[in-house]
């Protein structure tokens, strides 16, 4: 996720159903197998084939800007396969489907020539973004036509509640993308290529920020509490900073210090990094068990805010490759996801809340955006002693006014009937 300048379709936008975003949790690879052939509708919207509407989303790069065209924006409700292929953009760097600050479905670390992937989302008639990071225009209006989602019934508690549960498969699918990443981390810092591994870095670093206060301080089983030896979000993300003399150093910011402080791989290298990978695989199957209340949601979505001052804004998180840019989008993503399903009840409770903080999240985008940088590694600015000093006070108070709402939301879903 980790957070871009998402335009926001307003409060009034299609919810979609809890069945929807089952399904698309995480995104499904269109099949590679022969498609048949699609019958195209009469209104001109994207053909259907075995009842899936089929959309190519092509990039491109060149003079003029780099380009995301989608060959139709408008489909019939129900299952919509999305194919994204990078052609030739360098700039561009994921491809989602939004609707309301919910991202849909979205398929990231797009490099041009790579085989064309996507994802499959189920969708209410409606309107919805496609949102292109780093493309000329970034957002597109996509349409959905036939039946509209059912606007949210129920007490304010069961649409907490059923907000809770969908949120929970989001988080299951953020930690299985992880492990993909992460997997794709060791693979390449087994090879021995420092430069496909700093990249392998810094596109497995968002998914565990998008989920970080949903994991944090789960101990293996035969371990104490304050024993880190056992303690998953130490061992996976554990600083300079915060070393455990006892423990040594593990995780992601050990393979982060080789690969940029020292610049190359050693065998400890690789023993790092597949330590972090079986670590990961642990977190994995802890979070399929998870459940959560609304008040965790909100909670959750305060904590990463409060990391966001606390880590990525002073600099500290990134210390050697001083990608914290791309560490503070990913907690902001994560934040705003929390904050989406619990959206719906939250409405019933304090509309005018909800507005401020749909605002003040606009308003964190807008002030991140001005330190987009193509040419830098995560496509931000490194967050240098320089580049802090210039900027970080602007980004502290964006932060700082998103959390004073934030902060309110708990104590009134908690208490919620």
């Amino acid at each position: 996720m980790s957070r871009k300048s998402h335009a926001l379709t307003g409060l009034g936008a299609v919810v979609v159903l809890a069945a929807a975003l089952s399904g698309c949790a995480g995104g499904s690879a269109p099949s590679t197998a022969a498609s048949p052939i699609a019958s195209a509708p009469a209104d001109g919207s994207a053909p259907v084939a075995n009842g899936v509407a089929q959309v190519k989303v092509t990039l491109t790069g060149g003079e003029g800007g780099d380009k995301c065209t989608a060959d139709y924006l408008t489909a019939p409700a129900g299952p919509v396969t999305f194919t994204v292929e990078n052609v030739s953009s360098t700039a561009i760097t994921e491809v989602e489907l939004q609707s309301e600050l919910k991202i849909l479905g979205e398929k990231e670390n797009l490099a041009p020539g790579l085989p064309a992937a996507g994802f499959t989302v189920t969708l209410d008639g409606g309107q919805y973004t496609l949102y292109c990071l780093g493309a000329t225009p970034e957002t597109q209006a996509f349409t959905v036509t036939g039946q509209a989602a059912a606007s949210p019934t129920g007490s304010t508690a069961t649409l907490l509640n059923e907000g809770a549960k969908e949120y929970a498969v989001w988080v299951n699918g953020q930690a299985a993308d992880m492990q993909v990443a992460v997997g794709n981390l060791k693979a390449a810092v087994d090879s021995g290529d420092v430069a496909k591994a700093q990249a392998a870095y810094i596109q497995a670093r968002p998914f565990y920020e998008k989920i970080e206060s949903d994991v944090e301080g789960f101990v293996m089983p035969g371990f104490k509490v304050d024993d880190n030896k056992g303690n998953l979000d130490y061992l996976i993300d554990m600083r300079a900073s915060n070393l455990d003399e006892k423990v040594g150093w593990s995780g992601f910011h050990a393979v982060e210090r080789d690969l940029w402080k020292a610049g190359k791989i050693t065998d400890s290298t690789k023993k790092y990094a597949a330590d972090l990978a079986s670590n990961v695989d642990k977190l994995v199957d802890v979070v399929k068990t998870l459940t959560f209340k609304p008040e965790d949601l909100a909670n959750g979505a305060a904590a990463l805010l409060e990391e966001v001052q606390s880590g990525k804004i002073t600099g500290e998180e990134e210390e050697f490759s001083h990608t914290d840019l791309v560490d503070f989008n990913a907690n902001v993503e994560g934040a705003r996801q929390a904050f989406a399903y619990l959206q719906p009840g939250l409405e019933k409770i304090d509309p005018d809340l909800v507005k401020q903080v749909v605002t003040q999240f606009g308003n964190v985008d807008a002030a991140l955006n001005e330190l987009r940088d193509k040419a830098s590694p995560g496509g931000y600015l490194p967050w240098n002693e320089a580049n802090r000093d210039k900027h970080r006070r602007a980004l502290s108070q964006a932060v700082l006014a998103l959390q004073q709402p934030m902060q309110k939301i708990a104590e009134k879903v908690a208490t919620a009937k």
